[in-house]
């Protein structure tokens, strides 16, 4: 595998920004490591990272990259803030940026599939959240996407007023979250089912994100939609992160 941590300028957030990339090699003399490649363009999981993260974590954290060298896919690991994957209303427009400058860029530097069926998107807490709404607003995009242990209610926590108010100001502005393209359970709404990639939820039972998470399967199954979901003993930390990351690997529906 090959490990970049690429620097780059990003015209929409009008400012320098980092992703790490993970990429495939094949190997046959690497002892302890078995890697794969296939010609062409590489299959790619998008992996976001969560609210007091960066693009660095998933891999300073995680196994992943160990994790991925047998299955001849490449990593995307964008860097967004505590930016919830919106364009914010009081900063930058970082899912502009996510949904439409990501791949362009990371696709002209390195050799990325743009097929349906070769693209992923995954994330842990808020980035489990971004992950979901991507493939809800741009469900072309993607064959699967997974959250572990997604931040999924966004407008419940803001009618709440759980999260830190500046929080919520910054980046969603004064206006409801609710009926929004920020609301998972509206954009269910919304989808199209039939066209919609087939999707993963997973959550640990001692996290208190649990009942957010059962929330969203729930409305899933309302309007017909059945993910993958795994609630199963784990809390909100990175033991259970690097466990359940596996599970999403073996899951992706992967052309092998």
């Amino acid at each position: 595998m090959a490990l970049i941590r690429c620097d780059f300028f990003s015209d929409v957030l009008e400012l320098s920004t980092s992703m790490t990339v993970i990429l495939p090699q094949a190997t046959s003399t690497q002892i302890g490591l078995s890697g794969s490649a296939r010609a062409g363009a590489f299959p790619t999981l998008y992996l976001l990272h969560g609210l007091s993260d960066d693009d660095s974590s998933w891999v300073r954290r995680t196994s992943i990259e160990r994790y991925v060298a047998p299955l001849g896919l490449a990593v995307v690991m964008p860097q967004v803030n505590r930016s919830f994957y919106a364009d914010e209303a009081h900063g930058n427009r970082y899912w502009t940026f996510l949904s439409e400058e990501l791949s362009a860029v990371a696709g002209g530097f390195f050799r990325l599939s743009e097929r349906r069926e070769d693209t992923f998107v995954a994330g842990l807490s808020m980035g489990g959240y971004g992950a979901l709404k991507w493939a809800l607003r741009r469900p072309e995009r993607f064959a699967a996407a997974a959250s572990l242990s997604g931040a999924l209610d966004v407008a419940g926590k803001e009618r709440s007023g759980q999260w830190r108010p500046d929080l919520v100001h910054r980046v969603f502005g004064d206006g409801p979250v609710t009926g929004t393209g920020n609301d998972l359970v509206w954009l269910l709404e919304q989808a199209d089912v039939p066209a919609l990639p087939q999707l993963y939820v997973c959550c640990g039972t001692e996290d208190n994100l649990i009942e957010d998470n059962r929330s969203f399967v729930a409305a899933a199954g309302d309007r017909g939609v059945a993910p993958t979901v795994d609630f199963g003993p784990g809390g909100h930390d990175w033991a259970y992160w690097d466990r359940t990351i596996q599970d999403v690997l073996a899951w992706l529906p992967l052309r092998r």
